[in-house]
C-alpha cells in the first residue's frame, strides 16, 4: 500500500500540523504521532517492511502511553482463560485493530520474535489471536505489550465480549437495511411518477423537482448504507484484484453520480432508482447471508451463555459459599440446583443424577449420569439436585475445546470456495471488458440508451450468487451438523465425507460403550486372583486403554515403575522387584494368542482375564441406516479374534478384521483406497491417530476424549453412533445444494448477460434480479439447517 499525502504513513489518520519524520519503508516517512512512528521503526529494525506492502487497510493508530498490562499476569485472570500445553500455557485474545491478511502476517511474525513465546497465530476474519508461551522465560504481558505497540490492542477474548460486538454489528447492519429500504421505496415512487411521463407533458420544474428530491433520498442510502460496499471495492483495488466489491460499488456510483450530472444539467434520464434498489437488495441478501454463516456458531454461542456466572461451592466444613465461576479450581465441590446449568467440568459424587445435554449433543431426552461419570459444562441440571467434584475449569472444559474447534473450522476455507472466489474474479474482469463493447455498440447505433444499458449490463451479471453459492451452503451445513454435536475441523471435511464409500468401525469406545467390564480372573499359576489382580491394576493405573477403567476399583494396588506400553499388544512395568507384562498371549506369556488377556512374567503365563464390553444401544439402528445409504461397512479392532467377531456377528458385519494395530487399521484403508474406495474412519480418538489421519475422512467419537483429538475431520461432541448417517446425510444434500445453487449461478449469468447486453433489462430490474438470483442461491442453502431425524 503506497503512502498517501496528508495522512499517516502506520495508521491512515490525517496528520496534524507539526508530524512526526521517521525513516521507513527506504525513506523518510510522515506520521501522525510519536507512537505510530516507533511502531514503523520496530518494523523495519525486523525486517518486517513487507507489511506495508502487502496490506489492503491502514494499520490501527497507536497510543503514545503503552497501556497497562501488568494485569495479564494475575493468576485469577489467567486461570479462567489460558490453558495448560506442552511448555507453557495458551491464551487467546481479541484486536480490533487488525484489518487485513498483511496484519495478520505482522503479529504472527512480530510475536515469534519475542522471547519466551512458542507459538502464535492471529485471524483476520475473526480478530482473534492465540498466543502460546513460557511463562518461565516471559510474562504474558510482555508479548502483549509488542502487539499494542504496533496498534493491536489485546482484549480478553470472552462469550460475552463476542455476543455484545456481533450485537453491535448486527444494530448497525439493520440500520444500513432500514435507511436503504426507506430510501428505496422514495426513490421507486418518485421514479414511477417520471416514468409515467410518457408523452413528456410534465412540466420541468415538476420534473427536476421529483429528481432533486430523489437526489437527496438517495445519497444517504448511496454513502452510508452503501458504505460498506465502497471501502470493499477500495480494499480490492488497493489490493490488485477484481472482486464483487469492485462492480457493486462502481454499478452503484456511477448510477448516482451520472444521475446527479443529469440532474444539474437537465438531462434526459436519471437513475437514482436503480442505485438505491441494488444497495438495498444486496443488503438483504447478504444479511441473509450473515444468518446463514451465524448458525454454525450458534450452538457454542448458546452454551457459553447458558454458563452461570456464579457457582455454589461446598467447603470442607460442609458449608457453602457463593463464588465467580472464574473462581473455581480443579478438585473444588460444586453444588447445582435443579435447573441450573453446571459451571464447570466434572465427576458426579451422588448416586444418580439428570443432565439435560441438547446443546452440547444434540440430544433432546436428558442423560442420566452415576457416580464416577463425567459432567460438563454448559448441561442444565434435572429433576433434582446434584454435586459434582471439578475437573476442568475455564479454558480446560470440553465447552471450551468445542469453541475452539468452531473457530479453527471457520477460519479455513475449502478449495472449492477458493476456486469460486477465483472465477468470480476473471468474471468480473470479463464483464468490465464486455461492458465496454457493449456500450462502444450502443453509442454508435443509439447513443441515448449507451449508458443505461450497460447500467443494466453491470448490475444483472453481478457474480454475488457464484460467489455466494459455496460458502452460503457450507455455513449452512456447518450449523446444521452442530446441532446434532458434529463439529468439522476440516476444510474439505463435508466434501469428502460426501463421497464415502466405505465405513470402517473401531470396535471399543465406538460400537461397544468403551466401558470393559471385568468377568473374572482363571488360569492362576503361583499367584492367587486377588495378587494378579493387584499387580494388573498397578499396570494399568496410567494406562490411557479402555480395559484399564476394568481395574480402576481394584484396591491396595501397588506402585509400577518403568511402565511401557506397545500399541496393539500390551504393557509391561516392575512391581513389587518384578518385571510383569499384561496383554495379548503372545506379548504377556510367549505363548499362541487365544483372544484372552493375560498377565506374565519372565517365569511364564500367570493369570488369565476375561472381559464383557456391551455395544452402544444405538449402534445397530446406526449401521442399517449406513447401509440403506449405501455405504459398505466394516469391522477393525486391536480386541482378540473371539468378542470382535461376536460384535460382527450381532452388528451384521461380515468379514471382522480382530487383533489389529493401528499400523494394521492403516494399511486396511490403504489397501480399499487402492481399490478406488473413499474410506470414511470412525474412531474413539484414543488410540486411532494413524488411520484417522491416514483415512479420506474421518469421524473420532467418544465422551469428550475425541475432542482432543486432532487428527479427525469430523468431531461427534456426544456418544450417540446415530450422528454419524446423521452427518453423512447433511453431507451429501450439501453436495447436492452446492451443485444446484453453481448450476443457477452459472445459468443466470448465461441468460442475463445476452437480455441485458440487447437492452431488454432496464436498471432497476436488473438490480431486482442480480438480488432474487442471489437470495434464491442462499433461501436454497439454507435448507440444509433442517437437521434430519436420527
Amino acid at each position: 500500500m503506497n503512502a498517501v499525502a496528508g495522512v499517516c504513513h502506520h495508521c491512515g489518520e490525517t496528520l496534524p500540523q507539526s508530524p512526526v519524520r521517521a525513516d521507513a519503508e527506504g525513506g523518510t516517512r510522515e506520521f501522525c504521532c510519536e507512537g505510530c512512528a516507533a511502531a514503523a521503526r520496530w518494523i523495519a529494525d525486523a525486517h518486517l517492511d513487507d507489511y506495508y506492502r502487502l496490506r489492503s487497510a491502514p494499520g490501527g493508530r497507536v497510543d503514545a502511553d503503552a497501556p497497562a498490562l501488568a494485569a495479564w499476569d494475575r493468576e485469577e485472570l489467567l486461570a479462567g482463560h489460558a490453558r495448560e500445553v506442552d511448555g507453557g500455557r495458551e491464551i487467546t485474545v481479541l484486536t480490533d485493530g487488525m484489518r487485513c491478511a498483511a496484519c495478520a502476517w505482522l503479529i504472527d511474525r512480530a510475536l515469534a520474535r519475542e522471547p519466551g513465546v512458542l507459538e502464535s497465530s492471529a485471524n483476520a476474519i475473526t480478530g482473534r489471536i492465540r498466543i502460546a508461551w513460557d511463562p518461565a522465560r516471559t510474562a504474558l504481558s510482555q508479548p502483549l505489550a509488542r502487539l499494542a505497540a504496533l496498534g493491536y490492542r489485546p482484549y480478553l477474548a470472552t462469550g460475552q465480549a463476542r455476543e455484545a460486538a456481533r450485537r453491535r454489528e448486527r444494530n448497525r447492519d439493520l440500520l444500513r437495511i432500514g435507511l436503504a429500504g426507506i430510501g428505496a421505496m422514495q426513490a421507486m415512487m418518485f421514479a414511477e411518477a417520471l416514468y409515467l411521463d410518457t408523452r413528456g407533458e410534465m412540466p420541468l420544474p415538476t420534473r427536476d423537482f421529483f429528481r432533486w428530491i430523489t437526489f437527496m433520498v438517495s445519497t444517504p442510502v448511496v454513502f452510508w448504507a452503501g458504505w460498506p460496499f465502497i471501502v470493499g471495492a477500495w480494499n480490492e483495488l488497493r489490493g490488485r484484484r477484481l472482486g464483487m466489491d469492485v462492480l457493486i460499488a462502481g454499478s452503484t456510483l456511477l448510477a448516482w453520480a451520472v444521475s446527479t450530472i443529469e440532474t444539474v444539467r437537465g438531462g434526459v434520464h436519471v437513475w437514482f432508482d436503480a442505485a438505491v434498489m441494488f444497495v438495498f437488495l444486496l443488503l438483504m441478501a447478504r444479511q441473509l447471508e450473515q444468518r446463514a454463516r451465524g448458525i454454525a456458531s450458534a450452538q457454542v454461542d448458546a452454551l457459553a451463555r447458558a454458563r452461570p456466572a456464579f457457582a455454589t461451592r461446598e467447603l470442607a466444613d460442609g458449608s457453602r459459599e457463593s463464588v465467580p465461576i472464574d473462581a473455581l479450581a480443579v478438585g473444588d465441590v460444586v453444588r447445582i440446583a435443579v435447573g441450573e446449568p453446571v459451571p464447570a467440568d466434572g465427576v458426579l459424587l451422588e448416586d444418580e443424577a439428570h443432565f439435560e445435554e441438547s446443546l452440547l449433543t444434540g440430544e433432546s431426552v436428558p442423560v442420566t449420569r452415576h457416580a464416577g461419570d463425567a459432567v460438563f459444562a454448559g448441561t442444565a441440571c434435572r429433576e433434582h439436585a446434584a454435586k459434582i467434584r471439578v475437573t476442568g475449569v475455564g479454558t480446560g472444559t470440553r465447552l471450551a475445546e468445542l469453541a475452539r474447534l468452531v473457530e479453527s473450522a471457520q477460519a479455513h476455507r475449502p478449495a472449492l470456495a477458493q476456486g469460486t472466489e477465483r472465477i468470480a474474479g476473471w468474471f468480473v474482469a470479463g464483464l468490465l471488458l464486455a461492458a465496454v463493447a457493449v456500450y462502444a455498440w450502443w453509442r454508435v447505433h443509439e447513443p441515448a440508451r449507451a449508458f443505461e444499458v450497460v447500467l443494466a449490463l453491470l448490475v444483472i451479471s453481478c457474480p454475488c450468487a457464484l460467489s455466494l453459492a459455496v460458502p452460503a451452503a457450507l455455513a449452512a451445513a456447518h450449523g446444521a451438523l452442530a446441532r446434532i454435536g458434529v463439529l468439522s475441523v476440516r476444510p474439505d471435511a463435508l466434501q469428502r465425507l460426501a463421497q464415502a464409500t466405505d465405513v470402517v468401525f473401531d470396535k471399543t469406545g465406538t460400537l461397544g460403550d468403551g466401558k470393559p467390564h471385568l468377568q473374572g480372573v482363571d488360569a492362576c499359576r503361583g499367584i492367587d486372583a486377588d495378587a494378579a489382580l493387584r499387580i494388573a491394576a498397578a499396570l494399568e493405573r496410567d494406562s490411557n486403554h479402555p480395559l484399564a477403567a476394568a481395574f480402576a476399583q481394584v484396591a491396595d494396588a501397588p506402585v509400577a515403575g518403568g511402565v511401557r506400553a506397545i500399541a496393539g499388544r500390551g504393557v509391561e512395568g516392575t512391581v513389587e522387584g518384578v518385571r510383569w507384562r499384561i496383554g495379548t498371549a503372545p506379548f504377556a506369556t510367549g505363548s499362541d494368542d487365544d483372544g484372552a488377556v493375560w498377565l506374565g512374567n519372565d517365569a511364564g503365563a500367570r493369570a488369565r482375564f476375561t472381559f464383557a464390553e456391551h455395544q452402544r444401544v444405538d449402534a445397530a439402528q446406526a449401521l442399517q441406516r449406513l447401509r440403506e445409504q449405501g455405504l459398505t461397512l466394516h469391522l477393525a479392532s486391536g480386541d482378540a479374534a473371539a468378542p470382535v467377531a461376536r460384535f460382527a456377528s450381532a452388528m451384521g458385519i461380515a468379514d471382522p478384521h480382530a487383533r489389529q494395530s493401528p499400523e494394521d487399521k492403516l494399511a486396511l484403508v490403504r489397501a480399499m483406497q487402492r481399490d478406488g474406495r473413499v474410506v470414511a474412519m470412525v474412531g474413539d480418538g484414543l488410540n486411532d491417530a494413524p488411520v484417522l489421519a491416514g483415512a479420506d475422512v474421518s469421524l473420532a467419537i467418544g465422551d469428550g476424549a475425541a475432542l482432543a483429538q486432532r487428527s479427525a475431520d469430523l468431531v461427534l461432541s456426544g456418544s450417540s453412533l446415530g450422528n454419524v448417517p446423521a452427518a453423512i446425510e447433511i453431507a451429501r444434500r450439501t453436495h447436492r445444494i452446492v451443485r444446484q445453487n453453481l448450476a443457477w449461478a452459472i445459468g443466470y449469468n448465461l441468460l442475463a448477460l445476452p437480455l441485458a447486453a440487447a437492452g431488454m433489462v432496464t436498471p432497476w430490474l436488473a438490480a431486482l434480479g442480480m438480488a432474487l438470483s442471489s437470495l434464491a442461491v442462499t433461501a436454497n442453502a439454507l435448507r440444509l439447517t433442517k437437521v434430519p431425524p436420527r
